[in-house]
């Protein structure tokens, strides 16, 4: 007799991940992980590298918030705003724009890597938000803040438009 694996309640009480019932090794390809139990020192390595990146990535926010929203001189050394020329005032449109871009997409990082946070006090950090896969532990030390194993990014990077891909 094969064990049922729940998977979610309908009215006759489960709800399989398909049809039919399936055998408990069947279940471990349909189940995902939903806790990932760090040792102390992994939690603090990985805790830590998440804290020197974001220090990292907050420094470079307020850099780009610097140039981009309080800087009194444009690129030709006069008051912001204040352009003799069209070409100089787009120069300065155009840098204005590249470091308010920049600075959006290190605030994303930020997010990510509060979100990595969150996971390791949840006891959730590590693991694939699309597969429940555990991330492999290269790919989580040269990028802490990693929200998917690297068979998944590749899926959803192929669908992406190549100029809006993320870091």
């Amino acid at each position: 007799m094969k064990n049922r694996v729940s998977l979610g309640r309908n009215e006759n009480g489960n709800v399989p991940y398909e049809q039919g019932d399936f055998t408990m090794s069947e279940e471990k390809k349909v189940r995902r992980l939903t806790k990932n139990k760090l040792s102390k020192t992994k939690k603090q390595f990985y805790y830590d590298l998440l804290m020197k990146a974001r220090s990292e990535f907050m420094t470079q926010v307020r850099f780009h918030a610097d140039e981009a929203l309080s800087s009194q001189k444009d690129s030709a050394g006069e008051r912001a705003g204040m352009a003799t020329h069209m070409a100089d005032l787009g120069s300065d449109n155009s840098r204005h724009d590249l470091e308010l871009g920049l600075m959006s997409s290190e605030v994303d990082v930020v997010e990510m890597i509060e979100e990595a946070l969150q996971r390791i006090h949840e006891d959730e950090y590590g693991i694939c938000l699309d597969c429940g896969d555990l991330i492999a532990e290269a790919r989580l030390a040269a990028k802490p803040y990693a929200r998917y194993c690297t068979k998944c990014k590749e899926e959803r990077e192929s669908f992406e438009d190549p100029s809006r891909r993320s870091r």
